[in-house]
């Protein structure tokens, strides 16, 4: 059961499909991971190729095997639309520590619309009771040497 921080690198998505008939999207993103939500700046004027660069942190505690990106068109006059969503599992992250950007499937009703790229870094908790590394192989700190 993996313990720690997982940092989600939000990018950019592309090729979305656009939810507004007369006007530009502007999308944005909730990340769920668990019962953390999390919510992304707005990319006005960028459309269906939107770029973000923006970093969240989760922690990670107990079972979790997934981080839900769903992407969402903002209205000013309506609710916001929903433009599709990408599961990214996160095993691969939890085993390997880090996973560069990648770009996932975006899905609405089992169709594709889309790409997000995304990116993973997880750093595991340490366990109480372990020393840091440096003191672990003893030396010098346990040398009675004067």
């Amino acid at each position: 059961m993996p313990q720690g921080k997982l940092e989600v690198l939000l990018c950019s998505a592309k090729g979305l499909e656009g939810t507004d008939f007369l006007s530009n999207m502007d999308p944005y993103v909730i990340l769920t991971c668990r019962t953390q939500e999390q919510k992304s700046s707005v990319a006005s004027g960028n459309g269906s190729e939107p770029k973000w660069n923006e970093t969240f942190v989760f922690t990670i505690s107990g079972s979790i095997s997934k981080l839900i990106v769903k992407i969402m068109d903002k209205d000013t006059f309506s609710s916001d639309d929903f433009v599709g969503e990408a599961n990214i599992p996160l095993e691969p992250v939890f085993s390997e520590g880090e996973v560069p950007p990648t770009s996932y499937n975006v899905v609405k009703d089992g169709e594709y619309c889309g790409e997000v790229r995304v990116g993973l870094t997880f750093t595991p908790e340490r366990a109480p009771g372990f020393p840091d590394e440096e003191e672990s192989y003893g030396g010098w700190r346990e040398s009675s040497m004067d």
